[in-house]
This record gives structure tokens, sequence and C-alpha cells, in this order.
């Protein structure tokens, strides 16, 4: 049987969630390893999820869970793309053997994670075709992501990308990247990586086994987005 189904951003923020709690490698990870939740608005709901899953939910907020955000123009970010009053970032999500570390962030385990180990990163474009995410950069060292590929590349950790497809891009991510981050250019630097996406169509698989595709967009009154 074929159903059809209306997802909005947030639903689809919720489904990919859930889907990675049934992620073999994260599973594993959870279980004896390190699994690293970068703060973002997606990973948000990854990490309530998964903080569900080990019984520790409690004290966590995705509220202010980010470092760089899209706003809508209304609303002052700074130069670098972040909220101008950091006070309540809670820093990232680190999970050791399946306890949360609480107040740790990317930057405190990066030297400790090893192969095998798991680190769950947002993304602001996603090619479906080539399976392949970019992350816009303000900051002047490459972000998060640029210190995570320290561990990705260098020690073979895995690096997990769950991306809404309203973030879906039609462009070559290389040729786009090689347009935003040439001198001269204005504006937020794009990193391309090679990593595992999870869309809502392989959170579908993930869940249920069942192949799904994308069929339509779009959407008003709070489908904004929707797929």
């Amino acid at each position: 049987a074929m159903f059809q189904v209306t997802i909005t951003p947030a639903a689809g923020k919720r489904l990919i969630a859930k889907a990675i709690t049934q992620h073999t490698d994260v599973k594993k990870a959870l279980s004896s390893g390190t699994v690293v939740i970068i703060a973002g608005t997606t990973n948000g709901y990854v990490a309530e999820e998964i903080l569900k899953l080990t019984d520790q939910s409690d004290g966590f907020m995705r509220r202010r869970f980010f470092r760089g955000i899209t706003f809508p123009p209304s609303i002052p970010t700074t130069g670098s793309g972040r909220f101008p009053d950091e006070s309540e970032f809670p820093g990232d999500v680190v999970l050791v053997n399946g306890k949360w570390q609480k107040g740790k962030t990317v930057y405190d385990v990066i030297d400790d994670l090893k192969e095998g180990d798991v680190i769950l990163k947002g993304a602001n474009s996603v090619d479906l075709k080539e399976k392949k995410a970019a992350i816009l950069i303000g900051h002047p060292k490459g972000g998060t992501i640029a210190i995570s590929m320290q561990a990705v590349i260098g020690r073979r950790v895995r690096l997990i990308v769950p991306v809404g497809l309203e973030k879906r891009v039609t462009g070559n991510l290389d040729e786009l990247a090689e347009r935003l981050n040439t001198p001269g250019s204005i504006g937020p630097r794009l990193y391309p990586v090679y990593c595992e996406i999870i869309t809502e169509l392989e959170a579908v698989f993930l869940l249920s086994g069942a192949n799904a595709a994308l069929i339509a967009g779009g959407g008003v009154c709070g489908a904004e987005g929707s797929v």
C-alpha cells in the first residue's frame, strides 16, 4: 500500500530525531563509546529523543540549543550569525557510555574521540542526489564542523548529519562553496562534507523499513516549508 503524508519542518525534525535513536552506530556508541550532539535546531530534537531514551531528559531545553541561527530579518543576530545574548547557551550534549556529561561541548572532548564514536551535526544545505550536506560558516576558524573534522578524518569518527528536506538545494555544493569562499565575497562561508545524511526519507526507512519519496513541497498557515 502507498500512503501520502504532509510533514512540517518541525514534525520532520522530530521524525528524524526518533530515527536517529534507532541508528545502529548511535546505539553502539551509546552503549560503549561517545556520542556528541552538536547544538543546533534539528539536533535539539535529537538530543531530546536520545536523552529520553537514556532516562536523562531532566534539565535539557531546546530553546537555546544552537550557535549559528537563521532568523527572520526582524530579529537581529551578530556578524557571525549568532544570537546576541548567549548567556543561556547550555553547551552541546555529550554522552559517554550513555551518561550525559552536562556542560561539555565538542571542544572539550574532540581529542578523546576515537573510531566507533559518533558526532551528530546539523546542516544548512543538503544535496539529495549526491547524499552530501553543507554547513554555513560564520566562525573565523570554521566553527564546530571544522573541529569535528579533525576526528572524522584523523580518527575515523562517524559523522551523521540530521537535516530536513526543507534544506535541499539543487546546485553542486562544492561549486557553491567555491563561490561563497572566494576572497572578496561577503557573508557566511560554506563547508561541504561527505557524511551520512538522515533526512525525513532516511528516517522513514530507519523507523519502518518503508521507502519514501519526496513528491511536493510548500504550504501556508504554519505549513511553510512542508514536504
